[in-house]
């Protein structure tokens, strides 16, 4: 396999290296030199400026099926099973209609290659760093890659898991699979059979075996390479030369067909992972089921009871609960949605380079919630009208009551999904969640009528669900 990078934006400069079968390379250098940079150039995830990548004579497609990519963050889901997280993946990745023992097979076979065949039941959570790590490769093994690229592995573990991680790979590289690794921690590259160590200008100043780094720059630790290479210095390209291991052991690993899973089979399992992840977070559960309790109970306290008597009408409090209600089917929807894909986002970029769809990915979330919401807003409204804070009607009335609520949760889960996707962590949506909320509380009508609105909030408050809620109500 030949992989060569001349130019990648205005970050790397001059950038040549050879990639052989069955290596283990390692990108060093300080930090913002590039590193990450050139792996995912290397990996085909960014487009050269000037030069090619070429794997086996071709230019990569992003995430082709014989490349497997582990970067920095947890690309598994905490909250299930270590098992059950590589069946899903199993499932997502596979080709259509590939056997239950064909999959059990590959989850088996990854676990065991790196050492967690014993953790097979224990959540994700609950492993340790360097065993999340190990499972994070573990995924990207069920289709027998040949290549593999990992960034920064090590970062964030002590050194004996570190050194043990490495030696992992090095296992990996042993058995036939290219792994290119970037690294901060100068032990990880005594393991390797190659480095490209990257100037702070991105560009290379030393290309070639590991056992030569230090020698190289007349040095007698890893550590001062670093200071070396900051003040200026540069080397030219050393020739890798042949790899010791027996030609049995360098031999690639025929990949499997990876097709991927087609937009029905990737919508059940995406919908059935979902609906696990989420009942086996308690935090998640509380707040599903602590939301609506709270607010209905805050409703029964607020409302007083006959609001809705004809004998004694009261226009201003009937308004307002209609408001309130229309209010409460609103939040329940956001407040749902807002943490529903920022909270998985590695997980979401990983396997949408592996082949998901994200039609599949969106329905699956709408599986999920929608019947939690239309539980909710069922339980707000009966127990409304058991406390005689809703007034006496038929079923159809109570019917399109509960139709309309359902959809102003729905709509609410939209925008709350499209916020989640639009940032980076839990915390920033979290902050999303009042500035979500305060124009329909300002701009439904309940306490500015819409008449005495100017033109652009009269505009405006169309677009807000309450309004719609309780003026059709």
């Amino acid at each position: 396999m030949t992989q060569r990078v001349k130019k990648a934006g205005d970050i790397l400069r001059d950038v040549s290296l050879d990639l052989l079968p069955g290596q283990l390379t390692a990108i060093a250098g300080s930090s913002g030199a590039g590193k990450t940079v050139l792996l995912e150039t290397l990996a085909g995830l960014r487009t050269p400026a000037q030069g090619v990548v070429l794997h086996d004579g071709s230019r990569p497609g992003p995430a082709g099926p014989e490349f497997g990519l582990v970067p920095q963050e947890d690309i598994i889901h905490r909250e299930l099973p270590l098992g059950r997280t590589l069946r899903y993946a199993a499932g997502l990745r596979m080709a259509p209609g590939t056997p239950p023992a064909v999959v059990d097979e590959a989850v088996t076979a990854a676990l065991g290659t790196l050492g967690l065949s014993r953790r097979t039941g224990v959540p994700v959570g609950s492993l340790s760093g360097g065993e999340r790590k190990r499972a994070s490769i573990a995924v990207e093994l069920l289709t027998r890659p040949r290549v593999l690229f990992l960034d920064e592995p090590t970062s964030g573990l002590d050194p004996v898991t570190g050194a043990d991680l490495m030696r992992t790979l090095r296992t990996l590289a042993g058995q036939g699979t290219t792994v290119l690794v970037t690294t901060h921690t100068p032990a990880d590259l005594a393991v390797c059979d190659q480095v490209v160590f990257l100037s702070p200008h991105g560009t290379p100043a030393y290309t070639g075996p590991a056992a030569g780094l230090c020698a190289a720059f007349a040095v007698p630790s890893v550590e001062e390479v670093y200071g070396a290479v900051a003040a200026g210095a540069r080397v030219a390209a050393e020739p890798l030369g042949e790899l010791t291991r027996p030609e049995t052991e360098t031999r690639a690993a025929a990949p499997l067909v990876r097709l991927g899973a087609g937009t029905l089979r990737q919508w059940a399992l995406l919908t059935r992972r979902g609906a696990e992840t989420l009942l086996r977070n308690r935090l998640s559960v509380a707040v599903l089921v602590g939301s609506p309790v709270m607010i209905v109970a805050m409703f029964a306290v607020l409302f007083r009871a006959g609001a809705f008597d004809p004998r004694s009408p009261d226009p201003g409090s009937s308004a307002m609960i209609l408001f309130w209600i229309a209010f409460g089917a609103f939040f329940f929807g956001l407040s749902d949605g807002l943490l529903q894909i920022c909270t998985e986002l590695p997980v979401l970029r990983r396997e949408r380079l592996a082949g998901m769809r994200l039609g599949p990915y969106v329905a699956s979330k709408l599986t999920v919630m929608l019947p939690v919401l239309a539980v909710a807003d069922a339980v707000l409204l009966a127990v409304l009208r058991a406390l005689d804070r809703l007034p006496t009607a038929d079923w159809p009335t109570y019917g399109s009551l509960f139709v309309t609520s359902v959809l102003a949760s729905a709509a609410a889960l939209a925008l709350g999904l499209l916020a989640s996707a639009a940032v980076r962590e839990p915390g920033q949506a979290t902050l999303m969640l009042p500035l979500l909320c305060f124009p329909q509380v300002l701009f439904s009508g309940a306490f500015v009528p819409v008449p005495r609105m100017a033109w652009a909030g009269r505009a405006i408050s169309w677009a807000m669900t309450p309004h719609e809620l309780a003026g059709g109500s």
